[in-house]
């Protein structure tokens, strides 16, 4: 082998030694990810067009508001950074934690393929339900209504609330859409039957756009929760975001912050089963 050879060997090895080096290190701090974050000066936070009220960008200044954005914030605040918008879509997370576009996602359902790369807390920021929104006049009281092919259900693509269709409405015929605008559309197109959401988001788009709000039996409960990309240091942002949403649950923060979101917006939650709460 050459000289030029030997050197560029050398520098290969070297480089190798030092990747493998630094994986190490981080494997032995547990504070490694949030110390990244902080170094860094900013939490990258997904943002969504079209998921109001958790998020709300304003079309003149194109700045994000919205509750979810507002927990965001909160937790930018405590650790000493400030938050970046990355835009993006439910069905994209995965891919975002991976290429390190994004440092945290909220309003997560636990999804096991996701889970392979991602990794959920335990403990819920707050339950939801899964709702259906239907024409006027045309309520759904169970799933088995909806459960013939006769029956055309919207679904937005890679979110959970396709899994809950593919699961509880496999006679069904599905329609999936890239977002919640499209299924807006062929809801009020009449291409739709019913289009399912979360029962919060169902009530914000039941207020602009009109339709019948259910929560089908049996109802079905949806943890809505926060994820990080699974990487080596992660566990002491864990450890971090599982106290800051015990908190926010146990003092009733998060509760009280979904409430005023949904009353500043005129939206009527008495839709909501009297059996079921945040």
């Amino acid at each position: 082998m050459s000289f030029f050879g030997n050197i560029l060997r050398a520098l290969a090895l070297g480089a190798g030694m030092t990747v493998a080096a630094q994986t190490a290190v981080a494997q032995d701090n547990p504070s490694a990810v949030l110390d990244e974050i902080k170094a860094s000066g900013e939490l990258k936070i997904p943002v969504m067009i079209g998921e109001e009220p958790g998020y709300i960008k304003d079309p003149v200044s194109g700045e994000w508001t919205g509750f979810y954005v507002e927990f965001l914030t909160e937790i930018a605040d405590e650790l000493g950074v400030k938050v970046t918008p990355v835009e993006t879509t439910w069905g994209n997370l995965a891919a975002d934690f991976q290429s390190n576009k994004i440092d945290i996602a909220i309003g997560v359902n636990p999804n096991p393929k996701r889970g392979l790369v991602v990794d959920y807390l335990w403990e819920p920021l707050f339950t939801d339900a899964w709702a259906v929104l239907a024409p006027k006049g045309k309520p759904v009281a169970t799933w088995a209504e909806l459960n013939t092919p006769e029956k055309t259900v919207v679904v937005q693509k890679g979110s959970t609330m396709q899994i809950v269709a593919e699961a509880l409405l496999p006679k069904a015929t599905l329609t999936v859409v890239e977002d919640r605008n499209l299924a807006i559309l062929e809801l009020q197109a009449g291409r739709a039957d019913a289009m399912i959401q979360s029962v919060f988001d169902t009530l914000q788009i039941a207020a602009q756009v009109g339709g019948e709000v259910t929560v089908p039996e049996p109802m079905l409960r949806n943890p809505a929760t926060l994820a990080v990309a699974r990487k080596p240091g992660n566990a002491g942002y864990i450890n971090f975001l599982t106290n800051w949403v015990l908190q926010q649950r146990s003092l009733g923060l998060a509760q009280g912050k979904l409430a005023k979101a949904f009353e500043d917006r005129g939206i009527d939650l008495s839709i909501l089963p009297s059996n079921f709460s945040f």
